[in-house]
Parts: structure tokens; C-alpha cells; sequence
């Protein structure tokens, strides 16, 4: 339902703002800008769709051979003194468990072509505990929100994007994004254990957070030793290594097995294929709303609006520069990566608008996409509280790679 309303609401700002530009400010090139906004966004969407058929197909059939091959039971197993703390409504043991820890672990490793697929069977997994199909779980908002808080461990393309336009340490964010990233995701958990009355205040849940703390601060040292150069090849090798060995792991499970590997493969490749084209309106849909909003200027005047509010109060507004992609990225993660790229390009890769910029994009992930994705896969329509709790975690990244920016640089 809120995800009724925000969709709503971009449009009829956009309309609004757009006929105030026509008629007070004689701009007549507003309402063909929107339009083509709304075609060019359609068409981007498809294509995302077109482009994620198969890779969806790859994984949702490499994922089946898992299945098949009793590799996800078997890190459903491990997980369940964990999930059923997080997740107490799925069943101990569920296979979705060990399909969810797949989705986490992709996403931490910046395995997004991975990541997806992995999510949307997991999506898929969580459905069949559903007894009213139309309306969002706990464990799928609980899910959903921690995707959408964007836990990364190797923020690689950030990297990348800096160095190629000329920062002199195009590491020198890892650090600080590292640290904002796992401020969304605890505040993500904690907000929709707030929701759901789920208590993390248990012996198995604090050593399982302090064990994420400590696993992070180490991740933190490790990388600190090493120079950039060392970091991208190492970062780059170690996410392709562990993604070619799942698939091999999961294909020597189902010949253990003695299944039929082939035949597997070909069954969870069809769901991908129908996945994928089911998802298109979804995409068609929030892609165009968020296209219609940008281009009819609203994201300026929200930016505006926050910069004078900062002022008056007496604020340092050096930070507001960076807020498009702050803003974006819930949005759209192109878009948001524009914006980065265009901020680093007008104010320079080491200028401390530069970096905050790549904190934004590197601390948070693409809730609004992930959340009509997502819940598109199953025909979710009433999706409860995802949409306050995704955006909580998405504000607690970014007030906190604010901080953080001001700290290191």
C-alpha cells in the first residue's frame, strides 16, 4: 500500500511542478522532457528484464541442481540456530534458509548478477509459506530489507569508477563504506525486528552481531596492508573463484547424488526464464514513475529545499552537494551511479563531495527496485512495512556515511 501511494505521489509532483514550470516560467520543453522520460525509461526497463532472462535462467538452473543435490538443505542446517532467530516463521531447516544465505553472501561479495536470481528463488521459497498470496511475510520483509540495506564487503565498482577518473587513492572510501554499509544493515535488522517483536536480545544473536563486527573490522585490516592494486586483484579473483565454485560444487553434489544433473539444470532455468518476463511491469512501472520525477525537476528542488533547511539551522552544507546520489540510489542504481560519477567529475575524485558521493553509492542499495522486483516475482501486492523499514535502514547509511565522511576526510 505505501509503495501505492509513493508511486502516486511521483507522478502527480512531477505534473504539479511541471505545469507551475510552464505557466509561471514559460518553459515549454517541460512536458516533452517528461514524456520522453517516461518512453526512454520504459524501453530501460525492458531491457534490464531482457538482459536478466538469462542470467536468471543460468542460476535459477544452477541453483536447482543445489536443490536437487541436497547442497541448500545442508547450509539450511548450519544457518538455523541464526534464521530461526531472525526469521522465527519459516520452519527449521526450510531449503529457503540456505537459498537466502546464498542471496546475503553474493551481495556482500558485489556478485549482483548472482545475487538476483539467488533472491528471487528465495522469494519464490518464501511464497509457498504464504498462506495469503497477495500480501507480503515477515520473513520476506525481513529478507527484503536486508538486501535493501546493501551489506558489501567489496565495493569494487565504486573503486573502479574512482580510479578511472583520476583519484590518487581510489581505496581510500573502502574503509568508510565498509563501516556506513553495516550501519544500514544493523539498523535495517533492528528496525524490522522493532516491527515484527522479534527479540535479538539473546546470547545466539549478540555473538552472531558482535561475530559480524569483528569479521568486518577484520575484512578492514586485512585490506588496509595491501596497496590498490593488490586490492582490486585480489577482490576480483576471490568474487570469481567463489562464483565458478558454487557452480561446480553444486554440479559434483547432484552426480553424488546420482540426479540428473542436465535435467535439473533445464527445469530451474525455465522458472528463470518466466521469472524474468514476470517481472517486466514491475520494472516498467517504478522505473518510469522515477524518471517522470527526476526530469521534471523535483529532485532539484528536493535538493534545494534540504540545503536551505541546512542553512538556516546553522549547518555545515558542504555534504548537500552529494545528497542526488544519496537520493537516487533508493531509486535507481544507474541513476544514482550517474549522479556519483557526475559529482566526482564536477567537484573532483578526492574532493570531499567526491567521496561522500561514493560512500552514498557504496552504503545502501536500490530499495525501491529491489522492493518491485522482488515482490513482483511472487504477485506480492500489499507489502506491509518494507517500505518504511527499507528506507529507515537507507537513512541510517546515509546519516551515517555523512558522519563518516566528515571523520576520514
Amino acid at each position: 500500500m505505501v509503495l501505492n501511494y509513493i508511486w502516486i505521489a511521483f507522478f502527480l509532483v512531477a505534473f504539479a511542478i511541471a505545469l507551475v514550470r510552464l505557466i509561471f516560467m514559460g518553459d515549454t520543453e517541460i512536458f516533452p522532457a517528461i514524456m520522453d522520460s517516461t518512453f526512454a525509461t520504459a524501453k530501460t526497463a525492458f531491457e534490464i528484464s531482457l538482459g536478466l532472462t538469462g542470467v536468471l535462467s543460468l542460476w535459477m538452473g544452477i541453483m536447482k541442481i543445489g536443490e536437487n543435490g541436497g547442497i541448500v538443505n545442508v547450509v539450511a542446517r548450519m544457518l538455523a540456530p541464526i534464521f530461526s532467530k531472525i526469521f522465527p516463521d519459516i520452519p527449521k531447516g526450510h531449503p529457503v534458509t540456505g537459498t537466502m544465505f546464498m542471496n546475503f553472501a553474493a551481495n556482500m561479495l558485489g556478485l549482483d548478477n548472482a545475487a538476483t536470481p539467488m533472491g528471487l528463488k528465495a522469494m519464490q521459497e518464501l511464497q509457498t509459506l504464504n498462506d495469503k498470496k497477495d500480501t507480503a511475510t515477515n520473513p520476506m520483509i525481513m529478507f527484503l530489507v536486508l538486501n535493501t540495506s546493501g551489506l558489501t564487503l567489496i565495493p569494487m565498482s565504486v573503486l573502479v569508477y574512482r580510479a578511472q577518473l583520476g583519484a590518487a587513492q581510489p581505496t581510500d572510501v573502502f574503509i568508510p563504506i565498509l563501516l556506513a554499509t553495516t550501519v544500514a544493515t544493523l539498523a535495517g535488522l533492528v528496525v524490522t525486528s522493532i516491527y515484527q517483536r522479534i527479540n535479538l536480545l539473546n546470547r545466539t544473536m549478540l555473538l552472531f552481531i558482535l561475530g559480524i563486527c569483528l569479521f568486518v573490522a577484520g575484512g578492514t585490516v586485512g585490506f588496509m596492508q595491501l596497496s590498490k592494486t593488490e586490492v582490486e586483484v585480489l577482490s576480483t579473483s576471490l568474487a570469481n573463484i567463489i562464483l565458478f565454485s558454487i557452480i561446480v560444487i553444486f554440479i559434483l553434489s547432484g552426480v553424488i547424488k546420482k540426479i540428473n544433473v542436465y535435467d535439473s539444470f533445464i527445469e530451474g532455468a525455465k522458472e528463470g526464464f518466466s521469472t524474468a518476463v514476470r517481472i517486466i511491469p514491475y520494472l516498467v512501472a517504478i522505473l518510469v514513475a522515477v524518471g517522470v520525477f527526476r526530469a521534471s525537476g523535483a529532485m532539484d528542488m528536493l535538493i534545494d529545499g534540504v540545503s536551505a533547511c541546512v542553512a538556516f539551522c546553522g549547518g555545515d552544507t558542504d555534504f548537500v552537494a552529494a545528497l542526488p546520489t544519496a537520493i537516487m540510489k533508493p531509486l535507481s542504481g544507474s541513476g544514482a551511479r550517474g549522479l556519483m560519477i557526475d559529482t566526482m567529475t564536477t567537484y573532483g575524485a578526492d574532493s570531499f563531495v567526491g567521496r561522500l558521493a561514493c560512500l552514498f553509492q557504496g552504503a545502501t542499495d536500490t530499495t525501491f527496485y529491489i522492493l518491485a522486483v522482488y515482490f513482483g516475482s511472487v504477485g506480492i501486492r500489499k507489502t506491509r512495512h518494507a517500505v518504511t523499514c527499507g528506507l529507515l535502514a537507507d537513512l541510517a547509511g546515509i546519516l551515517a556515511a555523512i558522519g563518516i565522511a566528515y571523520i576520514f576526510f
